[in-house]
């Protein structure tokens, strides 16, 4: 995959940023002890879904379910809602740092593409909101991460069982919410493409090629394709009880058809519908919550951490250019998942989009931030002061921002202005 030097695993680096994250996901993540944002929509979702009521048809049901899990644990109370994308927040996290590790075979690269991915404001911010969208990303890097670990299997049996897990958590992600998709579609596309590289299209069925020994074409293609499907919409037992307006077994096209329609129809303007640009360029965020609530005046604002999502940019750039000189296929592979995610919202005909669509995009461009990162780690000594300073920046923002980012109490009103640096932040 990566010519580029081999470091020990960061295994340990891994667990302890994921814990890490983890703890300070988890601290005060009851308060507000109210509903906020579209946990209005999701929670009453979870709980009708409970009873076999139908409710917010227009999304896939694994995040629902989730949520309604923990709700059943934990009671129907704020952790209860929240822990289940907290606790996908933590694992997505961690299965980012293996995918980052097993694509790159580079242990400083890791390390940082974690803690860029921690620090960038919307995994964190999601991670602690009962939404869907944590849920989805967090399945999404498990099923990326398990495929990469495939290709480094040592044997045929290792690699089986971990793309058997791939097409599972792919599957799950897909079920709930479908703006995992141009990221699902890569495992089986990479494999494809390799293929085809080391066979040519005429040998393509060639028993014994690559690119993981033992793994035939069609194989790959089940466990990569039908089993994600098969799980998908497994997924939808639940409704296929429902006492009224049940789904059929078998109507999986009109079922899709119904949820395209719902979705459509949502053309009421909205104070923070956003375009792709702006979330590319952070121009725009969401005000999740901005109330006096809990005793205090509170404020959850979602960004881009101001320098990571910017530079990210210039990482993209350095990634392209790394790819197609360099032949860096560590930077290729997180360029091919950036821009389809961000395309397919610059082409998507849905009337409403927001901020946090852009949750997967912007992770791949924490990735590319790493590699980008890492290579001028290994630079002249001024690269090197460069590249630490840009990782300080990255994480002393975090902290300057984290009161408007983590609901803690304002000193008064207008102090949200403090983190205000662009009018259209407001």
């Amino acid at each position: 995959m990566s010519p580029y030097r081999t470091n020990r695993d960061p295994l340990n680096w891994c667990l302890f940023i994921a814990v890490a994250f983890q703890c300070l996901v988890l601290w005060r993540i009851a308060i507000p002890h109210r509903y906020y944002f579209d946990e209005v929509h999701y929670v009453p979702a979870a709980l009708k879904l409970l009873k076999l009521i139908p409710a917010n048809r227009e999304h896939p049901l694994f995040a629902k379910e989730v949520i309604a899990a923990t709700i059943k644990l934990f009671g129907d109370r704020p952790f209860g809602w929240r822990v289940g994308p907290a606790l996908f927040g933590s694992l997505g996290l961690f299965a980012f740092g293996r995918l980052v590790w097993h694509i790159s075979q580079r242990r400083r690269a890791t390390i940082l593409a974690m803690v860029l991915l921690a620090t960038n404001f919307t995994w964190f911010v999601q991670s602690r909101i009962a939404m869907l969208d944590m849920v989805c990303a967090g399945l999404c890097m498990v099923g990326l991460w398990q495929f990469a670990s495939a290709w480094r299997a040592r044997t045929t049996g290792a690699a089986r069982v971990r793309l058997i897990v791939s097409g599972l958590a792919l599957g799950l992600s897909f079920a709930s919410k479908w703006t995992s998709a141009p990221a699902l579609a890569m495992p089986f596309l990479v494999f494809l493409i390799l293929r085809i590289r080391d066979t040519g299209p005429i040998f393509i069925g060639k028993r014994g090629a690559g690119p993981i020994k033992g793994i035939s074409l069609v194989e790959a293609a089940i466990w990569l394709g039908l089993v994600p499907l098969a799980i998908y919409w497994a997924t939808y037992l639940p409704a296929m009880f429902y006492p009224t307006k049940a789904i059929s077994p078998l109507g999986f096209i009109e079922q899709h058809e119904f949820m395209i329609r719902l979705q459509d129809s949502v053309k009421k303007p909205h104070p923070y519908r956003t375009q792709w640009y702006q979330w590319v360029s952070n121009w725009r965020g969401i005000w999740y919550l901005f109330d006096n609530v809990d005793g205090a005046q509170r404020g959850i604002v979602l960004i881009g951490n101001p320098f990571s999502v910017l530079a990210g940019l210039a990482a993209l750039v350095w990634g392209l250019w790394a790819a197609l000189v360099r032949k860096r296929w560590d930077a290729a592979f997180f360029a091919a998942l950036y821009v389809p995610a961000v395309a397919m919202w610059a082409v998507n005909g849905k009337p409403v989009q927001f901020y946090y669509h852009y949750l997967l995009p912007a992770a791949w461009l924490m990735a590319l931030l790493a590699l980008a990162i890492d290579s001028f780690w290994d630079g002249t000594q001024k690269q090197r002061k460069f590249a630490k300073g840009a990782v300080w920046m990255a994480v002393g923002l975090f902290v300057l921002f984290f009161p408007i980012i983590s609901g803690m109490p304002l000193p008064y009103k207008n102090a949200y202005n403090l983190w205000m640096w662009l009018p259209s932040w407001r």
